[in-house]
């Protein structure tokens, strides 16, 4: 056998344990959030501190900090905001789950489950999931991913919006079909 194919080998192997460890999540897990309210709040509470998270990333802020505080001070509140960064990822993927189970319950309610909008569920997870990584080794590297972070977050919202207008399009098909079961009942139709 010659080196490049234990080179091979060894370059997968390396890829799988890094993988297993980034799929892992060594805290303890948060409790599961219940999305009881309507999709805004479920899909969207990650939009409420982005804001913040992109001040605490400014060049401007930085620059203030750098010219008005010690070293060692200046390393902390880094290290601090990279752990305030990598909370807001985290809960931003709770929320792309939460929206992702409601999708399945959309699905399996929706009269044309096809193949298409399956692949398209399949695809936004499987961006979703690199682009998660991808922000959180920048930010475990010491990178300040801001742009990425408004994309994913995007990314969120935009799959927010989308389900609920699959809902709104459920509740208007069940308001027709009971419509139209009420109008039957009242000409004395069996419908059953």
């Amino acid at each position: 056998m010659s080196l490049l194919f234990y080179s091979f080998f060894g370059l997968i192997g390396l890829l799988l344990v890094l993988f297993a460890l980034s799929v892992r999540n060594p805290r303890q897990p948060a409790p599961p959030s219940s999305c009881v309210g309507a999709v805004d709040e479920c899909g969207r509470r990650h939009i409420t501190y982005l804001p913040q998270i992109r001040q605490a990333f400014s060049k401007s802020d930085y620059e203030f900090l750098s010219k008005n505080t010690p070293l060692d001070v200046l390393r902390r509140v880094r290290r601090e905001r990279r752990g305030v960064a990598l909370a807001y990822l985290a809960a931003l993927r709770d929320d792309f789950q939460s929206l992702l189970q409601m999708a399945r319950v959309i699905a399996v309610l929706s009269p044309e489950l096809d193949a298409v909008h399956e692949f398209e569920r399949l695809r936004l997870t499987a961006k979703f999931a690199c682009q998660y990584q991808m922000i959180r080794w920048k930010l475990l590297g010491g990178a300040a991913p801001v742009p990425q972070l408004n994309g994913l977050s995007d990314l969120v919202s935009g799959l927010s919006v989308r389900i609920e207008a699959a809902m709104k399009e459920l509740g208007e098909r069940a308001a027709v079909a009971a419509e139209l079961a009420s109008s039957m009942n009242r000409r004395g139709l069996d419908i059953g």
